[in-house]
């Protein structure tokens, strides 16, 4: 299932009600109003509360050069947003073109970004045109920028401010008209703290921001989403879904969903293969814990608590790169901040200057 489909759905009918009665697949197709022009942001499911501000952002912003930085958890639907500026721009007609920057390794990424000239590495059998190049005129989606490679983040910066770049083993500068969007689910703001991410290019990069809420704090969203989804893998599973139950309904929206849009549709077509006679009765949902279980032992944690604190001050608190923290520990970055929240491991206040030592 592609990441467009999480939250990018045509709907058949307008906005089911806030409650969370029992469906009934006749009251869907009974509604037939009477429609304005559609647009995209016609197509996602799910507009209420917080993400309707979202969407008229998206308005706002959409027929601008403006470069967007979309945050949110994994599964909030950051490559749909993404979408939806660039087909309300006037670039609409031209071609959206996405890069995963996690995907790649930094010389892949690099050529994959800009191309490359024949023979300007081993293998290079071909000359292969960039992405930056095939999104002239049009958009490019920079997914999981948080993952791009120090050394290649000022390539990327100069094209931002210069719009023009080199390929791979050519001397030929190409000039190019890109609106950027990138997306991250990271926070770039605590990487450049830890010399992750190059400052200048998240300023470059964060003009215009856009924060997608999780899922667990848009509960209002969740009926129409169970009920579009329901449908959705009724449909192409050929059968006929009648009824949500209610309490079925009401534990779907008391649920925490820690992987957001994605996880709820995964369950509900999980769901959808389950039910019979028409009921939609879905397996029982998994309990929702901690990223990390809990460490009951207080000999163990103030052991643990004591191993982050020496390997923090032997990195001078620098949690990031190869003399951080983290890999003195064998930890990721993000696992060993989430060890020190839970702890209580903060780093301590600089002294001020010209304070006396006793």
């Amino acid at each position: 299932m592609s990441t467009d489909s999480v939250m990018e759905l045509t709907r058949d009918s307008e906005s089911s009600s806030m409650n969370v009665a029992p469906y009934r697949a006749d009251q869907r197709t009974a509604r037939k109003p009477e429609r304005r022009e559609a647009s995209f942001l016609d197509t996602i499911v799910g507009r209420r509360g917080s993400l309707r501000s979202i969407l008229n952002q998206l308005e706002a912003v959409a027929g601008a050069k403006t470069t967007v930085l979309i945050a949110g958890e994994t599964g909030t639907g950051k490559e749909v947003i993404a979408r939806a500026i660039h087909e309300l721009s006037p670039r609409r007609n031209s071609n959206l073109v996405k890069v995963n920057c996690a995907a790649m390794p930094a010389g892949l990424l690099e050529s994959e970004l800009f191309g490359h000239e024949r023979g300007a590495f081993t293998g290079a059998i071909n000359s292969h045109v960039g992405r930056f190049a095939l999104a002239d005129r049009g958009t490019l989606f920079l997914d999981e920028i948080g993952d791009m490679p120090l050394e290649l983040q000022p390539k990327l910066l100069r094209v931002l401010q210069e719009r023009e770049f080199e390929a791979v083993g050519s001397t030929r500068t190409t000039r190019v008209d890109v609106r950027v969007v990138a997306a991250t689910n990271q926070d770039l703001k605590q990487m450049v703290r830890d010399h992750e991410f190059r400052k200048d290019l998240y300023y470059r990069l964060n003009v215009f921001p856009v924060y997608l809420p999780p899922l667990r704090e848009r509960k209002a969203d969740i009926p129409e989403l169970v009920e579009h989804f329901v449908q959705q893998f009724a449909d192409a599973m050929g059968k006929t879904i009648e009824t949500i139950p209610e309490e079925t309904m009401r534990a779907l929206v008391g649920h925490y969903w820690p992987g957001n849009i994605r996880e709820l549709q995964n369950y509900i077509e999980r769901g959808v293969v389950l039910s019979n006679d028409g009921i939609f009765e879905p397996g029982p949902l998994e309990t929702c814990e901690p990223p990390e279980p809990e460490i009951v032992n207080p000999t163990l944690e103030e052991k643990i608590r004591g191993e982050i604190i020496a390997a923090c001050e032997s990195a001078k608190w620098r949690l990031g790169g190869p003399e951080g923290a983290a890999a003195r520990l064998g930890l990721k970055r993000t696992t060993l901040f989430h060890k020190m929240r839970r702890l209580g491991i903060a780093r301590p206040a600089r002294r001020a200057v010209g304070a006396s030592f006793r």
